[in-house]
């Protein structure tokens, strides 16, 4: 990825943080310095609630047969259960951040953590289809909401210097969930029934819920704001020009993703054995991703953005082109989860930038928006593929998607370049 010198106008504003190294028990004093130690500590207990979001958010797509079967309802009724999380995580992201404006950082992560925890709880016995439905609506309500605060928190313990890298320590619970946690919790749901995956997930939130206790400091020097302060990220162009960023420029990878097994079957002639391979590697890409993405990015904020969105349209293009040799597309499929990635650590980074005063509500919406791009990418994806383009050209589609992004990106620029002047 670029490392190059970012534009003046996308250079980070400076975090007013305490990074000197001090015995622990200073961190719980209002405004005391934080130790290294206890950073690291409150950095992977945020890690892992987001590697419990990450599962839950993913295992409902590999049991949707369980769930139908033992609900007795057809696969794509089922199927709208993901749908209800997602609309979970839409509402709640700024809904919660604005809310919450004036609580603890600390107490709401705790709080954020605990309503996941009774969502994937009610899960577990929802006894009906309806039930169902509200509990991943429930479920999903923390999603955005509980990643936003901790990226803010994290860039906070971490000072100005190692903010983005602590961001993307933050999301890497999420793409390590692709790799161990759904994986897993598939097994143990089509082995014991798909209701034990979600009470593995509710079991690592009550571990995250005693992590948080134990390692998250005060955090009494973290200015708190207020609702109608918080609001006024809806105001600010720079703020919705970067959250278009994710929900176009981030579309593109999952044009690519949501049609991957399909294209390497019926294009790469792959065994049906061979896509968890595949998936498995995407998620390996997303772990490093989450960390290139976050060390770039404290390089570079714009050099970062620019450097994944041209990336993933290289990558993205390539795979359209080369997706009928079997090494070719699994290589470019590792590929695609780091660059892809990579974007998520730098956007949160830039929304903290020019959110001023309203950094919650801003953080909190960079989840809402690569849900929106989810959706958004899974759709076109389908559009050109019943156009009759074949399972190729959602890669395809994905690229030039990627380049939308960077002109959004230009966009922001030369519009914050037009205000400073």
């Amino acid at each position: 990825m670029s490392s190059s010198p970012a534009p003046s106008d996308l250079t980070a504003t400076e975090s007013r943080i305490h990074t000197s190294a001090t015995p622990d028990a200073a961190s719980t004093s209002p405004g005391a310095p934080v130790s290294g130690r206890v950073r690291r500590r409150a950095i992977i207990a945020l890690g892992l609630g987001g590697f419990g979001i990450g599962t839950t958010e993913f295992v409902a797509m590999g049991l949707l047969p369980n769930i139908a079967d033992t609900l007795r309802i057809t696969e794509p009724t089922a199927g709208h259960v993901i749908s209800a999380y997602a609309l979970g995580v839409v509402v709640g992201a700024p809904l919660i951040a604005a809310l919450t404006a004036r609580m603890s950082r600390r107490t709401l992560l705790i709080g954020l953590m605990v309503a996941f925890t009774v969502g994937n709880l009610a899960t577990v016995f929802a006894p009906t289809y309806g039930w169902l439905m509200a509990a991943r609506f429930v479920a999903g309500l923390p999603h955005g909401a509980y990643f936003g605060v901790a990226a803010l928190v994290a860039a906070h313990l971490a000072g100005p210097r190692g903010r983005a890298k602590a961001v993307g320590q933050v999301m890497l619970g999420l793409s390590v969930a692709n790799v161990a946690g759904v994986p897993v919790a598939t097994m143990l749901g089509e082995t014991f029934g798909w209701r034990i995956a979600f009470a593995l997930v509710v079991v690592i939130g009550v571990l995250t819920i005693g992590a948080l206790f134990r390692s998250l400091p005060a955090l009494a020097d973290m200015r708190v704001t207020n609702p109608v302060t918080e609001l006024g990220a809806l105001t600010r162009p720079q703020v919705l020009l970067t959250l278009l960023i994710g929900v176009v420029g981030g579309g593109g990878m999952f044009a690519f993703y949501t049609y991957l097994n399909t294209a390497l079957t019926s294009l790469s002639g792959a065994s049906v054995s061979v896509v968890p391979i595949a998936l498995m590697l995407f998620g390996i890409g997303m772990v490093v991703g989450a960390l290139v993405g976050g060390a770039a990015a404290d390089r570079s904020v714009g050099g970062a953005i620019l450097g994944a969105l041209t990336a993933t349209a290289i990558t993205l293009a390539a795979f359209s082109v080369l997706v009928g040799s079997l090494w070719a597309a699994l290589a470019l499929t590792f590929v695609v989860g780091v660059t892809g990635t990579a974007l998520v650590p730098a956007l949160q980074t830039r929304l903290m930038d020019v959110a001023e005063d309203a950094q919650t509500l801003a953080a909190a919406l960079n989840h809402s928006a690569l849900n929106a791009a989810n959706a958004t990418g899974a759709w076109l994806g389908g559009v050109v593929i019943a156009a009759g383009y074949g399972y190729s050209a959602p890669s395809l589609l994905g690229a030039g998607l990627a380049l939308g992004g960077i002109v959004v990106l230009g966009v922001a620029v030369v519009t914050r370049r037009r205000r400073a002047a």
